[in-house]
């Protein structure tokens, strides 16, 4: 659990670190324009460690059914061979099916418009300044989204129906209690994240219906608070955690 915290603290401090900066930077200094690469770069970090964050939310929700389902058995499946494979899964995965993505938005010729009408370089966002057909950027974004994020969804919530089942078969005294709270902030965490992703997707399909203002804030909030909620929710439930922050404030004081 503590290596799967670790990875997940990393990929929201990188994520952070590559938008952050520059939507403060339009926000407080009006500093609006960018590079073409490190519009494309930003552009890639962001497609691919945002389905990497929701890839390990996945081994996390596994990694809680295998605590909550198979309990003997956790020490033997959950081991750091697990992890590492898991961790290589993560990364090789969402590599290879994300790298298209900026590939495909930097082929395109671009003429005549140079502004955004995002502070992010969002892949769709880019693509519409571009005077060529981006049929097959809308279609590789959408497959390939669905596929990554989609898949990620369906197996977190089907280890959820297990580890609920399981949990209602409990009979010990507080066994069910111990047992929601281990999950309980892992997944509210997913519903914020995956609920978030959600609205952003349908206010991009609906956008004449809605200002345009909307999916620029929600893509914002996306980025913001998610990484702001995730320590805060496992430093608050986690016990080892908790008190690693109390010893380190008894120390300073």
């Amino acid at each position: 659990m503590y290596y799967l915290l670790s990875l997940l603290s990393l990929l929201d401090i990188v994520l952070c670190l590559t938008v952050i900066p520059k939507v403060l930077a339009i926000f407080w200094f009006d500093l609006r324009s960018i590079s073409f690469s490190a519009c494309f770069l930003q552009m890639f970090i962001m497609n691919c460690f945002f389905a990497m964050e929701s890839c390990t939310f996945m081994v996390m929700a596994y990694d809680r059914y295998v605590a909550i389902c198979h309990p003997l058995r956790y020490p033997s499946i959950i081991t750091d061979q697990f992890v590492a494979k898991a961790a290589v899964f993560i990364l090789v995965r969402n590599l290879l099916i994300t790298v298209p993505i900026p590939i495909l938005s930097i082929q395109l010729h671009y003429c005549g418009r140079t502004v955004i009408e995002n502070c992010i370089c969002a892949n769709m966002s880019v693509s519409r300044l571009s005077c060529d057909d981006t049929t097959i950027n809308r279609l590789y974004q959408f497959a390939g989204g669905w596929t990554l994020l989609g898949s990620d969804l369906i197996l977190i919530f089907l280890s959820y129906i297990f580890i609920l089942r399981a949990v209602l078969r409990l009979k010990a005294v507080g066994a069910m209690t111990k047992a929601l709270s281990t999950c309980g902030s892992h997944f509210i965490l997913i519903l914020f994240f995956s609920t978030i992703l959600l609205v952003f997707v349908l206010t991009h399909v609906a956008k004449k219906k809605v200002s345009p203002d909307v999916p620029v804030l929600l893509n914002v909030l996306h980025h913001v608070i998610p990484a702001a909620l995730n320590p805060i929710v496992y430093g608050v439930r986690t016990q080892e955690i908790k008190q690693g922050i109390q010893r380190l404030l008894k120390k300073g004081w």
